[in-house]
């Protein structure tokens, strides 16, 4: 803590690893999201059955990425980093959780909200939703990986199903052609996918939705509060003139 001036005191929160995740996993959704809308309109805007192939290809390398960079930040929530790194920071979970999300509530409606160093009972409730679509985007998005560019870690399992395992055949498959698979297999593989597709669909749009609520909420939270919560990700640090609920927690 550092006492900046007569009524204003800075405290450290973000640790650098917890503000890498965060400006990593934001570089990769939105290169997940530009590389992915142009793979979903494809046809439309003209895109090639080879072009759309490298840019699956492209997909899925930006996707390896934003993975690891996930498993890394879940790996911290358990065994790394401060108080407001872990689960318990994070989850809206605890005995006090809806008391405080209720007087949390109650203080925005009076305008003057409680002040956390952490995320707030909302922002939990956000980052939880955030981390949900997240896993679900990655787990649907590694096994599509399999499926249609026949990239690790499932494509030689999904390789070998749609050519039946036969060795000519698996030297010679390339993405995106069906010319040497055995085309029972492959409908068979198709079906296994379809399921995982539809997830991935649908919960790009979640994501969209809820990437656009969370920037939202940053953008009220920060101009209502003015506790440096856009800052803090930069520099790790926030500003409050008044005692956080959580200081001695």
């Amino acid at each position: 803590m550092t006492q900046t001036s007569d009524n204003l005191k800075e405290y450290s929160v973000w640790d650098s690893s917890v503000r890498w995740f965060h400006w990593i996993n934001v570089l990769t959704i939105i290169g997940l999201i530009a590389v992915g809308t142009v793979i979903l309109y494809g046809k439309e805007i003209g895109v090639s059955g080879e072009g759309k192939v490298l840019l699956k290809t492209i997909h899925v390398y930006i996707g390896y990425l934003f993975c690891l960079n996930l498993i890394w930040r879940l790996i911290m929530a358990f065994a790394a980093g401060n108080r407001f790194t872990r689960w318990s920071g994070i989850l809206p979970m605890g005995e006090s959780f809806s008391q405080r999300l209720r007087e949390y509530i109650s203080g925005v409606k009076a305008g003057h909200p409680p002040a956390y160093l952490g995320h707030n009972p909302m922002g939990r409730l956000m980052v939880s939703l955030l981390f949900a679509v997240l896993l679900v985007m990655a787990i649907t998005g590694i096994v599509l990986a399999g499926t249609d560019v026949y990239m690790p870690p499932f494509g030689a399992f999904f390789a070998d199903w749609v050519t039946g395992g036969d060795v000519e055949k698996l030297a010679q498959l390339l993405p995106g052609s069906k010319e040497f698979v055995d085309k029972e297999l492959y409908a068979e593989m198709r079906s296994f996918r379809k399921p995982f597709i539809t997830t991935h669909y649908y919960t790009f749009f979640v994501l969209l939705a809820a990437a656009m609520l969370h920037i939202a909420a940053i953008v009220v939270t920060e101009l209502r509060e003015k506790n440096g919560l856009v800052s803090a990700m930069f520099t790790g640090r926030k500003i409050f003139s008044k005692k956080p609920v959580d200081l001695e927690e």
